[in-house]
């Protein structure tokens, strides 16, 4: 037996994985961000004119966070109790068979739980595996672009001066000054 004095390390600590403190990458960010693309998708929307924009929009935005919400919660909920990787596609079609059965359950009685399990869990794997093979690809233009300083092309009406560019800038406004100054005295005087 182990003396008082000595503490074991408690299990809920040692159970929390380092990708479990980052819960809200996994579901609140995806979940506010299919809101975001519901209420984009409520204003482009048909039924627009008949129900009003703003309730349209509002309604969009509101299904596609709560499907995108149960999804992502289904899928962090069996991530933990597989104690997989967030990366492990299984998680995505469980997750979707079970969140797709549940909502279709409550839109659409029984067949529509089959139907929305089945959707929920080809376009949730879907879009997991797109999001798993295209995030190192953002993250590295993301590198590219802040170790580079953004310069603007030639043609573009938007320039940045050094010192010696601004200087000429300056002297050359000072003259058109100088010359519209003298036409409108010139124009005074006649």
């Amino acid at each position: 037996m182990a003396a008082s004095g000595d503490k074991s390390p408690e299990p809920a600590a040692a159970a929390a994985s380092p990708s479990s403190r980052h819960w809200m990458d996994r579901i609140f960010y995806p979940t506010i961000l299919a809101g975001i693309i519901g209420s984009g998708v409520g204003l482009v929307s048909k039924h627009g004119k008949v129900h009003g924009l703003g309730n349209i929009s509002a309604t969009y935005a509101t299904n596609f966070a709560i499907v995108t919400g149960c999804y992502c919660g289904a899928r962090e909920f069996v991530r933990v109790s597989r104690r997989s990787d967030p990366d492990d596609l299984l998680n995505s079609a469980i997750a979707g068979l079970g969140s797709g059965a549940l909502l279709g359950r409550l839109q659409a009685g029984q067949v529509g739980a089959i139907r929305y399990s089945i959707i929920f869990s080809v376009v949730g794997t879907t879009v997991d595996y797109a999001t798993i093979k295209l995030l190192p690809m953002l993250q590295s233009y993301r590198e590219s672009v802040s170790n580079k300083e953004i310069k603007l092309p030639d043609w573009s009406p938007i320039q940045v001066l050094d010192e010696e560019a601004l200087a000429k800038k300056r002297a050359r406004e000072q003259q058109l000054l100088a010359q519209r100054n003298i036409a409108i005295t010139e124009n005074k005087s006649q």
